[in-house]
């Protein structure tokens, strides 16, 4: 009798040691628009996660740009094989909040049981994607601000000096810079990079413009868009006549060909993401670079924020319970200082949290390394009016490519500035009208 009672709790302990064995952790499943080295710094990241704990296995898949990602995530979500975590962009964030098809980061971290001080993170970033109670509806992550790069070597060969890290110069002062490298010898002046966001967006930001009426949307599904105003008008008028002498040379929509560009040293001058640092730094081989503010009208005597640009991650709904805790545990992680530390490091992007971005100070990286805090200090220099603040359209990622189809046609001459923001803007609004049948 003793053996066989042995014997029976022999093979219980078998059986419940093989269940462990056999027992797999969750999986949680994260689509990103982040290749090459950022790619990478997002697989560190998740690797580390992934160390830390043996109930959950993240698994980070690029699915290609921006809009391949959310397109991929849409189509996903209407067939319920929706990942659990999305990287869009911050121009989709109105559809995302009222599609109805998320899962509010700031009731899952409550549920999940997380109790965070929502104001120790960098509060420009945050709002951003809060809704109008102030609730975080998804998680900043590759958070950016446009800034301007120069070449110090071609300043130098020009005679131009260096410029000031905290001041701005005037788009007049801009317009002097310009016309001494090129004739220096430099074969364009500026080239800008996502020309509707630096260009149109960020310079209605900074000078306290509305992009649109409503407080830029945040207050109105009816809004209007308002950029064919004068002061954008003129201001893309004079870029246009800057290309008669290659002052302003036109590079391309996005970041590519503006990039390429400034790589190869035919332009002296470049605005475009903070995010292109970690570009420069991998790429700029031949030349020193440094990074100033983006410039101003002579007029604004005190600046306004940047806007942000880049992307958050949208928890889906439609997982289960179990799923929820380790999302909630892995945005946890990604907030945590030493990652955002490394992230901004490697990247480019800020740090999410003021943690973070106090421990880069105290460790003195901005002192080695001054160009990195630019963007962060345009960024905070004022705190956000209503209309400085954000953008918060419907369908605006179809918004900025009218923007950019009609900035393309008053660089080739075919349309005035004024005809194309007029244009824009009209074409803009039936989208704003669209979007408002939608979702109203």
């Amino acid at each position: 009798m003793r053996k066989i009672l042995v014997l029976i709790s022999a093979v219980i302990a078998i059986v419940f040691l093989s269940g462990q064995v056999m027992a797999e952790p969750i999986t949680i499943n994260w689509w990103h628009a982040m290749k090459g080295a950022r790619g990478k710094v997002i697989d560190t990241m998740v690797k580390a996660f992934n160390d830390s704990q043996s109930e959950y296995v993240v698994v980070a898949t690029y699915k290609g740009d921006y809009d391949e990602t959310v397109n991929a995530g849409v189509a996903a979500y209407r067939a319920k094989k929706q990942p659990h975590i999305l990287q869009s962009f911050e121009v989709g964030t109105q559809t995302m909040m009222l599609s109805g098809a998320v899962y509010p980061v700031y009731k899952l971290m409550k549920d999940e049981g997380y109790t965070i001080d929502w104001k120790a993170y960098i509060q420009p970033v945050l709002s951003y994607y809060m809704d109008a109670d102030g609730n975080l509806m998804s998680m900043p992550f590759n958070s950016s601000t446009p800034v301007m790069y120069y070449n110090v070597n071609l300043f130098k060969k020009a005679g131009i000096p260096m410029l000031d890290k905290g001041k701005p110069i005037t788009w007049d002062q801009l317009g002097e810079i310009t016309t001494k490298l090129v004739k220096s010898g430099v074969t364009g002046g500026l080239v800008c990079g996502w020309q509707s966001w630096t260009q149109v967006e960020n310079y209605s930001a900074i000078h306290n413009i509305p992009f649109a009426s409503k407080n830029n949307g945040y207050e109105g599904l009816d809004c209007e868009l308002l950029f064919n105003n004068d002061k954008v008008v003129k201001h893309i008028a004079m870029l246009k006549d800057w290309m008669k002498d290659n002052r302003f040379y036109y590079g391309g929509q996005k970041y590519q060909g503006p990039s390429a560009e400034f790589l190869a040293q035919n332009a002296g001058v470049y605005i475009d993401s903070v995010s292109q640092i970690s570009t420069l730094q991998k790429s700029a081989k031949d030349f020193a670079w440094d990074v100033a503010p983006l410039p101003v009208e002579a007029w604004m005597k005190n600046p306004q924020n940047s806007i942000i640009g880049g992307a958050s991650l949208w928890v889906f709904n439609g997982h289960g319970k179990k799923d929820y805790k380790g999302v909630a545990a892995f945005l946890k992680h990604l907030a945590k200082p030493e990652m955002q530390v490394y992230w901004h490091k490697e990247t480019g992007y800020f740090p999410i949290t003021l943690a973070a971005y106090e421990q880069l100070k105290k460790d003195g990286y901005y002192t080695e390394y001054p160009y990195q805090e630019v963007g962060i200090k345009q960024l905070t220099r004022r705190d956000p009016t209503k209309i400085s603040r954000g953008l918060r359209l419907g369908y605006f990622i179809q918004i900025r490519n009218i923007i950019n189809e009609e900035l393309e046609l008053v660089w080739s001459g075919k349309k005035t500035a004024k005809e194309a923001m007029d244009s824009a803007v009209a074409r803009g609004n039936q989208q704003l009208r669209e979007f408002e049948k939608t979702y109203k």
